[in-house]
């Protein structure tokens, strides 16, 4: 396989076989996000893809998932993001999914019709970056769409037949807007309704513009109890019909795995025991991006 970059991908798709089809991300401008710091987004050459597909059909007939990488897979061009789709799909016939991350952009330049065909074609699951949904929490780290946006695109994205997942992070509004972004997040995750949530807890990474704000003194790293209250707060406002919130990620003091909304009650308890003091926490040194 041919990789350049930095490769990430979801939690969820460590079993899959990883398809790099872009270099970078498209937007590349989250305040918080070190991830492709000075690499130029592109689309990766179409003989490039050609070759790693037909790698993966020699290679990986154990694997039953693909996810698309980089940063925002489905900004390709319509036909050529097809017709990637259809050669999975043609030389990789064992493959039940095929995943990617979206934004907002790449989401509201396909029409409804194009995306369905997407996913009539194989894409079954799209990864969302929310964040926040305080909107003066998403311009102070440009992230580049408001929450109504957010609202907006998710909801096209479920009406087209994707699993939606979406990730939130706790102490990205620092302390002063702490609470205000954990209602608002809550209330817009219930607006979205997606299949999936997932909580991780803010790392700052050095040579980002949060980064050097907490350098200099004017962002706050919440600490351990104030990070589960945000927690706590995100996760009473949130309701969704029958999706997986997951706060399980390796940078987050207390794992949470809950099925909403028979597990509601449970999980508030667990976090309100662990305020209390009487659930341990992850140790830092256990903690990572």
């Amino acid at each position: 396989m041919h990789y350049e970059g930095n490769i990430i991908r979801p939690p969820s798709e460590a079993d899959s076989i990883l398809l790099q089809v872009t270099v970078g991300c498209s937007h590349n401008k989250c305040a918080f996000c070190g991830t492709y710091r000075g690499e130029r987004f592109r689309i990766k050459p179409d003989d490039i893809i050609w070759q790693d597909i037909a790698f993966a059909a020699q290679y990986c007939k154990r694997q039953r998932r693909v996810f698309l990488c980089d940063g925002d897979a489905l900004i390709i061009p319509q036909k050529r993001l097809l017709a990637i789709l259809q050669a999975i799909r043609e030389q990789l016939p064992w493959v039940t999914r095929i995943g990617a991350y979206a934004n907002t952009k790449s989401i509201s330049m396909k029409s409804e019709e194009e995306l369905k065909l997407l996913h009539d074609n194989g894409l079954g699951i799209l990864y969302m970056g929310l964040e926040t949904g305080d909107d003066e929490t998403l311009k102070a780290i440009s992230k580049g769409a408001t929450a109504a946006k957010m609202i907006d695109m998710g909801r096209k994205a479920k009406r087209a037949g994707f699993k939606l997942s979406i990730t939130v992070i706790l102490g990205v509004a620092g302390r002063e807007r702490s609470q205000v972004h954990a209602e608002a997040t809550g209330k817009v995750l219930s607006e979205i309704d997606p299949d999936y949530v997932g909580a991780l807890s803010l790392m700052l990474v050095p040579n980002t513009p949060m980064y050097a704000d907490y350098c200099e003194g004017r962002f706050p790293l919440l600490g351990p109890e104030e990070m589960l209250r945000e927690l706590r707060t995100i996760f009473a406002n949130t309701h969704l019909s029958k999706g997986l919130f997951h706060a399980n990620h390796a940078s987050n003091y207390l794992p949470i795995r809950a099925r909403l909304p028979k597990d509601r009650a449970a999980v508030l308890n667990l976090i309100d025991q662990a305020l209390a003091g009487r659930v341990a926490l992850k140790p830092e040194w256990m903690r990572g991006l």
